[in-house]
């Protein structure tokens, strides 16, 4: 009987669907007007230039071409108002936003210095990627993409987004 009754019980168990995964991370209603309202201007991308923002070379699939605005992404704030890189598509058409801050241990293993955003965790640590010419390389640092002008299937806040493609 003891038999039976744990047989059943692991039968059952094996059967049941999984635990949902918990929820993608994503932002309130007010929390993407504030970043809307921050940034609708970029989505004239001569007016990201015009503010400091300068395009890398390579459009990277799942996300685009990056233009990166060197001080933003120097310093050490995480300013909603103000994203260290913004997203583009072939068109120059403005996709989302990147929020950035390099690690200040540079080790891959570490992040007790993980920044945050409206509370979602920034990826990483991870190793640098492409930088504007004539600009020092990226350092070890963490990442949060921010979807907000293309719908993203995988979610606002995915790293990549599949509807993204390169030329």
């Amino acid at each position: 009987m003891i038999f039976s009754n744990v047989w059943a019980a692991t039968l059952v168990m094996a059967l049941s669907p999984a635990p949902a995964a918990p929820p993608a991370p994503a932002l309130t209603a007010a929390q993407r007007t504030v970043l809307t309202e921050a940034t609708r201007q970029f989505r004239d991308v001569t007016k990201a230039l015009a503010a400091g923002y300068l395009k890398t070379d390579a459009c990277v699939p799942g996300m685009g071409y990056h233009y990166a605005h060197p001080a933003y992404s120097a310093d050490t704030n995480i300013d909603p108002a103000r994203p260290e890189v913004l997203l583009y598509d072939r068109h120059a058409r403005l996709l989302g936003l990147e929020y950035f801050k390099a690690d200040t241990d540079g080790d891959l293993k570490t992040d007790p210095d993980r920044p945050t955003l409206f509370g979602n965790r920034f990826d990483g640590p991870m190793t640098g990627h492409e930088v504007p010419h004539g600009h020092p390389p990226m350092p070890v640092h963490y990442d949060l993409h921010v979807w907000l002008y293309q719908t993203n299937p995988a979610g606002g806040l995915a790293t990549t987004n599949p509807k993204v493609t390169c030329p």
